[in-house]
């Protein structure tokens, strides 16, 4: 069986072993692929491992041989499920073996920010010029009994949620009518207005949907606290980045700390990528990414491949 795995480099950086994979069969693997090579790539392939590589109608139709697409991430909005369907291809996708790891990084933005730690790691060459034993020259907010706005109570959200009570949070959800999710019922929801309105920390949770498209946006950052913080480990067209770009610039809300964006990698021009931006934290869409995690996406992987072999495919989307 040959199996190809287009953008190995999005899970790999020489850290991880895919022995378990090449049972069975052919596998090769690519460090990226684009749309010009990717057919050619695949067209011998009966397995296909992508995370972010699109698999358009076109592809898969020209791809006669293949039967199963993995993708190696939750998030499967790059392939196009109807063309598969068409052609009796099974999708399937990996899911929560990151939930530990974007909690961990959720909660390390978050008192990033409290605790301005940024600012004064790359000041500490000022230490010895003060006049004083320490420096209090950024202004430094205690987490405990302050208010977290969770959008998205799902295993990460519910994860950020009791990590954050057990540091003395109190804990209230945005409400979704079409939701029924009961997980932590003691957890207020409340609605748009008082989410944004009465949270201290708001932290993004939830996949993007064409509901909730810029969630985050003029209006709703104008309703929040001044001091407040927007943490986004989730999706970037959550947020309406010019919006929130234009409210960190005026003192609209406290700070905002992004691990993804709706572009990545951004635009060197970006308007959230100015280093005039004040109080804004950016990292590289690494909330994910460690050992673990990625050790636990390849065995997904490898689990998804095994249950196809055996007749009873599992994680399908289509």
């Amino acid at each position: 069986m040959n199996i190809t795995f287009l953008d190995a480099s999005t899970v790999d950086s020489g850290d991880i072993n895919f022995n378990e994979i090449k049972q069975f069969g052919n596998l090769t693997t690519y460090s990226n692929s684009n749309s010009n090579n990717t057919a050619e790539r695949i067209k011998e392939s009966e397995i296909v491992i992508t995370n972010k590589v699109i698999l358009d109608k076109e592809t898969i139709e020209t791809a006669e041989n293949l039967k199963l697409i993995v993708v190696s991430a939750t998030g499967y909005n790059n392939i196009d499920l109807k063309s598969a369907g068409d052609k009796n291809v099974i999708v399937c996708n990996v899911v929560n073996y990151s939930t530990q790891i974007v909690a961990q990084h959720t909660l390390s933005l978050i008192l990033n920010l409290c605790g301005q730690t940024h600012k004064y790691l790359y000041e500490k060459s000022l230490w010895p010029k003060s006049p004083i034993f320490t420096r209090l020259d950024h202004s430094v907010n205690e987490i405990y009994c302050k208010k977290l706005g969770i959008a998205g109570v799902g295993n990460i959200g519910e994860n950020v949620g009791t990590i954050a009570e057990a540091m003395g949070m109190k804990v209230q959800v945005l409400h979704r009518k079409e939701s029924s999710n009961e997980r932590h019922p003691e957890w207020k929801r409340v609605t748009s207005d008082e989410f944004f309105s009465t949270s201290d920390i708001i932290s993004l949770h939830c996949p993007l949907t064409e509901s909730n498209h810029h969630l985050v946006n003029e209006k709703t950052l104008s309703l929040m606290k001044k001091g407040s913080y927007l943490i986004n480990t989730s999706r970037g067209g959550l947020i309406d980045e010019l919006a929130l770009a234009t409210a960190l610039k005026n003192n609209v809300i406290g700070g905002a700390a992004l691990d993804v964006l709706s572009v990545e990698p951004p635009p060197i021009d970006h308007c959230l990528m100015q280093e005039s931006i004040p109080n804004l934290l950016i990292t590289p869409h690494n909330a994910w990414t460690s050992i673990e995690s990625r050790k636990r996406l390849i065995k997904g992987i490898v689990e998804n491949i095994d249950s196809f072999i055996k007749g009873t495919p599992i994680n399908v989307v289509s």
